[in-house]
């Protein structure tokens, strides 16, 4: 026979798997299933009839859920701006005529593609960091100052 605290544990258990499965993206199936083994220890010490116990598990979702989308958000609020000079890049290997060659960006060398080849780019040169396909940084050569 199924009794209150089995069927918590038996539901907290199935949405932490489900959790683990990566259908949540959110964390709502993690904080479920916390709640449904948080109440499975509370209707084992306290008796309770099934309609308050439905209501607390909504309950503790509820919070724990706002607590998680609180606590993401403050992380993401954390998050180091993107300096202006990670987009600028150095010529370190002149491109061949192909628009191939190399650049040192953030302090590492990258093999780069210009994305205007017919334009030469020489040892020294700055590059705009335009985007990153697999090993390759995409880049454009400088836009020349205007002289005044």
């Amino acid at each position: 026979m199924l009794t209150p605290p089995l069927i918590w544990l038996l539901v907290g258990a199935g949405l932490l798997l489900l959790a683990l499965t990566g259908l949540d993206t959110d964390g709502l199936l993690l904080i479920a299933g916390l709640s449904g083994l948080l109440l499975t220890v509370v209707s084992v010490l306290v008796a309770m009839p099934l309609a308050f116990q439905v209501l607390l598990f909504l309950g503790l979702v509820s919070l724990g859920y706002g607590w998680l989308r609180r606590w993401d958000r403050r992380q993401r609020d954390r998050a180091l701006p993107a300096s202006p000079r990670a987009e600028w890049a150095e010529v370190i290997q002149a491109f061949a005529a192909d628009g191939e060659g190399r650049v040192r960006w953030q302090g590492q060398s990258w093999a780069a593609i210009n994305l205007e080849p017919g334009q030469a780019l020489a040892v020294g040169a700055q590059v705009r960091v335009m985007g990153r396909e697999g090993t390759s940084l995409q880049v454009l050569p400088a836009a020349p100052l205007a002289s005044g």
